[in-house]
């Protein structure tokens, strides 16, 4: 049945996430590592994720001290999320994160 699926919708039936997180060089998924607490009131937390996918670098959201059943039911996190990404791509996201970048053409 899996392989149905995957043939009929082109990937793989566990989501985007999975198919776009990192792998080393055994195979196994990269350490997630933790990017930013978010206060998810004014929609920073999704905000962050999609630009982070723009760049081609995968987010997970964790909502502490049972925040995904406010997500859930009001729409946003009373206590915020948590936002991890691979270790590979820690400190690229942590730029991104900071704003803009600068180089010799953009001071």
């Amino acid at each position: 049945m899996e392989s149905n699926i995957k043939e009929e919708w082109g990937r793989s039936p566990y989501g985007k996430l999975q198919d776009d997180w990192p792998k080393d060089e055994n195979g196994d998924f990269e350490e997630p590592v933790f990017l930013k607490h978010c206060a998810s009131t004014d929609m920073e937390d999704d905000l962050l994720v999609n630009m982070l996918a723009a760049y081609g670098i995968p987010c997970i959201r964790q909502y502490p001290n049972n925040g995904q059943l406010g997500r859930v039911i009001m729409g946003i996190s009373g206590n915020g999320a948590d936002l991890y990404v691979p270790v590979s791509k820690a400190e690229e996201a942590r730029t991104l994160c900071e704003g803009e970048v600068r180089d010799e053409e953009n001071v």
